[in-house]
């Protein structure tokens, strides 16, 4: 079995030698241009004006890694992350605002990252019919042990209930609901990962954001391959306070049932079994 926090330490240290390679070498080019101090100078200003704000999702080691991962009938609906601790900085947040990653070359729904506050809780009955199909949707009903269940969701990467006040690319708004239909926020989920498993996370979000904390959340879907359909979601949350601070990785699955993660269609297995943590 492979032990995910051991790869993933030997990943990162194998990235911060190369990027300290890279940088030898960058500077070491850039002196044979710049004289005395003006090598340092520039280096300098380089570092203290930072990297722009973009809209382009940032996949973590760990979602690189976890994209390998099979989920194996029996298992856990979640795994913890990088000893349950987020790799998000509280002193990021600056002002209320959602970042969406861009859909991918696939049309592929990729992340959304949240700096959140109270003031960005909304009631679920407020909500709409949605119609944005993600990859690898299928509506399809399946009857499991006597229950008819809708097995797959448009599941939100960052739930309804706590993206009240901003509009479609993110931005603040007082006269905004909630992120709704957007393609930048909806992905192929199934309906236990949707309203079993996530939910664990997202009421952890909205009672840190009722007891008027600030928070960083973020939620990124991870494929296999060009596989339309997610096996599973990236979620880590944290409060500028500390009290909130997870890290884990929702399964997309469904008991009873196996999917096929490069179309997203489905077929009926009782053997599969999930267990609730």
């Amino acid at each position: 079995m492979i032990n995910l926090e051991e790869e993933m330490s030997k990943r990162r240290r194998k990235n911060k030698q190369s990027t300290s390679i890279w940088l030898v070498l960058v500077i070491a080019i850039l002196g044979t241009f710049f004289k005395g101090n003006d090598i340092h100078q520039f280096v300098s200003n380089l570092t203290s004006q930072g990297i722009p704000q973009t809209t382009k999702s940032v996949k973590s080691v760990e979602d690189t890694q976890l994209s390998q991962q099979t989920f194996k009938s029996g298992g856990t609906a979640y795994i913890y992350v990088n000893n349950n601790k987020s790799t998000l900085n509280p002193a990021d947040w600056k002002k209320n605002q959602i970042i969406y990653g861009n859909l991918d070359r696939l049309n592929r729904t990729t992340q959304a990252t949240g700096y959140l506050s109270r003031v960005n809780l909304v009631k679920s009955n407020t909500r709409t019919s949605q119609t944005w199909n993600p990859t690898g949707w299928h509506q399809k009903r399946l009857t499991i042990n006597g229950k008819t269940t809708e097995i797959q969701n448009r599941g939100h990467l960052l739930a309804y209930s706590i993206t009240g006040k901003f509009d479609q690319n993110g931005n603040f708004n007082a006269h905004e609901l909630g992120s709704l239909d957007n393609p930048k926020n909806l992905a192929t989920q199934t309906a236990y990962s949707n309203q079993q498993t996530m939910q664990i996370f997202e009421e952890r979000v909205r009672d840190a954001l009722a007891k008027n904390k600030k928070v960083i959340y973020r939620v990124s879907t991870v494929f296999k391959g060009n596989g339309l359909m997610p096996t599973g979601y990236h979620a880590e949350a944290i409060s500028t306070d500390g009290s909130l601070n997870f890290n884990v990785f929702v399964w997309n699955v469904q008991p009873g049932v196996q999917f096929d993660y490069a179309t997203g269609r489905s077929r009926v297995d009782r053997s599969m079994t999930v267990r609730a943590n």
